[in-house]
């Protein structure tokens, strides 16, 4: 081991021993059964880093069966969901662990799963892995741990590339979802690809279309809430990946001519991104659906683009559009229910405040506004601010303190009539008595009268009420 590695691996365990003591037990129960077990992979990389968490990943000679039985006598709890590819997982106290026997993996061309071989050693197992920097090991069963960095990943880590332990087309033919995973850690650790890579990347991105969306989501997921997804989305879309798993999103890159001036709405969409990004903090952090929403809020754009007269353009409904397309394109990759109805209702809704203009909200309209927006209302207002990347700063004050004067017309309305939890002056009950009426269509539609006008008037008290739904009944059927 040359000194530049034996200073590596001495960080590698410093940092192993700090924050996972752990490991060194299950290495000892590893190595009382006649097993070799080494940290690998990425808990390597954020060691050297000095950022290691209580995930950690390592790979042994034992078969999963005997890992399993290792682990069973290690782990508080262990499960077994990926044991026919090799990989035990188990918790003791904060720490889990994945445990993966040597693996010499193939995928056939047109198959999403792999065809699993087991290795006879640790060099072939690197030799498998996505990049160099991912291809370091630790060994920790041997008479001292021994750092082991068989395709110079050491020397990339530190200066920030990414490269392949073999050839890229190779690896990206056997794992397609290793193109994403490049745009992932250029957005995790500020890494640049290795310009062989990128182009191996553009000319594979179809072979992205093989790779199960679930899986294809949680790497879009992990670029999402990087500390810089502009530059993973970047690779996304110059590589041609974007167009297989988020085609609306290059289809933003609008052609701009001589004629029709307008800005470029996937620039803008990113810049909203970015600046959502900084408002964070309102919503308690990095979240993913504020994030979502600021990047797809604009993709119904290029299906609603009109030009106009004297070389404008239009984009009449596009946010109705374009909740549509958000909808579906989250529901084909997979995410819950819960995030796909947040970021289109979002999307839906991100241009109300525009459509009141620069004059005073009245209090139906703050009213609807916050009943539209219900528990999202705080994302809404981020989305809104966000959504402003004007260079005119006049106009961007201007934008702002409007806003501003929204949010303390909520806050005042808030206060005086609790209008988060908006509710008619009536219950179904009370209308239902006061109407002779048993459950029914009827009833609802009563129900949908007394919303309104408490969305028009406010609270009125139940007197009022019971007058004003005796008046519409009797005079339903004159319109």
């Amino acid at each position: 081991m040359n000194s530049a590695l034996g200073a590596a691996g001495e960080l590698a365990i410093r940092s192993l021993i700090q924050r996972a003591p752990l490991a060194s037990s299950l290495a000892q129960a590893f190595k009382a059964k006649g097993f070799t077990l080494a940290l690998v992979g990425g808990p390597v990389r954020d060691a050297i880093l000095g950022r290691l968490g209580n995930d950690l990943d390592f790979t042994t000679n034992a078969p999963p069966q005997e890992s399993k039985k290792i682990l069973q006598t290690w782990a508080e709890n262990i499960w077994e969901t990926g044991i026919a590819f090799g990989t035990v997982a188990g918790k003791r106290a904060d720490t889990t662990v994945e445990v993966t026997t040597y693996r010499d993996e193939e995928y056939e061309p047109d198959s999403r799963k792999p065809e699993v071989r087991y290795g006879s050693d640790i060099l072939g197992d690197l030799s498998r892995r996505d990049f160099t920097v991912n291809a370091m090991a630790l060994e920790l069963t041997g008479a001292a741990p021994e750092f082991i960095d068989p395709f110079n990943g050491l020397e990339d880590l530190a200066k920030k590339v990414l490269r392949t332990p073999g050839r890229p087309g190779d690896s990206f033919t056997d794992d397609p979802l290793r193109m994403m995973r490049a745009a992932r850690f250029a957005s995790q650790l500020d890494f640049e690809i290795e310009p062989d890579v990128l182009t191996s990347i553009k000319d594979l991105a179809q072979r992205i279309a093989i790779v199960s969306a679930e899986r294809v989501r949680d790497e879009l997921i992990r670029i999402l809430i990087s500390p810089n997804p502009r530059a993973g989305i970047t690779i996304l879309v110059d590589t041609g990946l974007a167009e297989i798993i988020l085609p609306e999103l290059p289809k933003l890159r609008l052609e701009i001519d001589e004629h029709h001036h307008h800005k470029d709405v996937y620039e803008h969409s990113i810049t909203v991104l970015e600046q959502a990004i900084m408002l964070e903090e309102r919503l308690g952090g990095p979240n993913l659906v504020i994030r979502l929403a600021a990047l797809l809020h604009d993709i119904g754009k290029p299906k609603t683009r009109n030009f106009t007269d004297g070389g404008g353009v239009s984009f009449h409904h596009h946010e109705v559009v374009g909740a549509r397309l958000v909808k579906k394109r989250l529901q084909e990759l997979r995410f819950d229910s819960h995030t796909v109805e947040a970021v289109e209702r979002l999307t839906a809704l991100h241009l109300r405040f525009h459509g009141y203009g620069d004059g005073e909200w009245s209090d139906a309209a703050v009213r609807r506004y916050v009943r539209d927006a219900g528990d999202l209302l705080a994302h809404l207002h981020v989305l809104t601010r966000a959504d402003c990347t004007t260079r005119n700063k006049v106009k961007a004050v201007r934008l702002s303190k409007s806003y501003d004067s929204l949010e303390a017309r909520i806050a005042i309305l808030m206060e005086q009539e609790e209008l988060s939890k908006i509710r008619p002056d009536l219950d179904g009950a009370q209308v239902m008595a006061i109407l002779n009426l048993k459950p029914s269509r009827e009833v609802g539609a009563a129900m949908d009268f007394l919303m309104e006008l408490r969305l028009d008037q406010g609270l009125i008290g139940e007197e009022r009420a019971s007058a004003e739904l005796l008046n519409w009944w009797e005079n339903r059927g004159t319109k």
